[in-house]
């Protein structure tokens, strides 16, 4: 009996340890073994500028859906994966919401606006335009800290397609280049998204080096060389 009791005391202090060890868990049944939650419960959001839309999932199920404007040509918007890093209450400019990114080379954010022909159109300076009434509902929805990915195209970081990069330029094609560059030993400076002195010291540098005619602008060939290629 003794034996017995001790095994059960031990048994008890086994699934403390595992409790503490493990983080939160849930008991599926009263016979069942103590187990970690899994289940995607978080919000995340997902942006696809090329129809210019904003998607609200918990988990795997589409909550909301709302019309957006994402950026114009030479302010892009911010491609890639990001995390809302804080929420503020703005001006009437941004219709009183703002929910900004980690993006390294900017401030780009969701907010609202006071220029609501703008939405369903590429109009903004990068950031993501909403409805103030949309706006102030996602708000008060998601958290600081979520996901949000933005969707340009098919070619990942280069949207839907190449475009001639230039000093001044920022974004997610200037941050992939920089990237590379600094792959191949070119690229001395901070990897920020932003085509700047020292970036054009790695395109010249590079250029030489592979053969190419020595301009500021990163295009076509460029590309080729850095072993970037779109494929079809």
């Amino acid at each position: 009996m003794k034996n017995k009791r001790y095994f059960a005391l031990f048994i008890i202090v086994l699934m403390c340890m595992l409790v503490v060890a493990g983080g939160i868990i849930i008991f599926i049944r009263s016979d069942s073994v103590f187990k970690r939650d899994t289940s995607k419960s978080s919000y995340y959001i997902f942006v696809d500028i090329t129809v210019n839309r904003l998607y609200l999932y918990k988990g795997t199920e589409l909550v909301k859906s709302y019309p957006i404007a994402s950026g114009k040509p030479k302010t892009p918007s911010p491609i890639g994966e990001w995390k809302i890093v804080n929420k503020d209450t703005w001006g009437e400019g941004f219709g009183g919401r703002w929910m900004g990114f980690n993006v390294p080379w900017g401030k780009y954010g969701i907010h609202g606006t006071s220029e609501p022909w703008s939405i369903g159109r590429d109009e903004s300076e990068g950031c993501i335009r909403m409805f103030n009434k949309d706006v102030a509902e996602l708000y008060k929805i998601v958290p600081i800290g979520i996901t949000v990915k933005i969707y340009g195209g098919p070619y990942g970081p280069f949207g839907e397609g190449f475009r001639i990069i230039r000093p001044g330029d920022r974004g997610a094609d200037v941050y992939e280049v920089q990237k590379l560059l600094k792959q191949k030993g070119y690229f001395k400076g901070y990897v920020n998204g932003i085509y700047g002195e020292d970036t054009k010291i790695a395109v010249h540098n590079f250029q030489k080096k592979n053969g190419l005619k020595i301009t500021n602008d990163v295009g076509y060939s460029f590309y080729e060389k850095l072993g970037v290629k779109l494929m079809d």
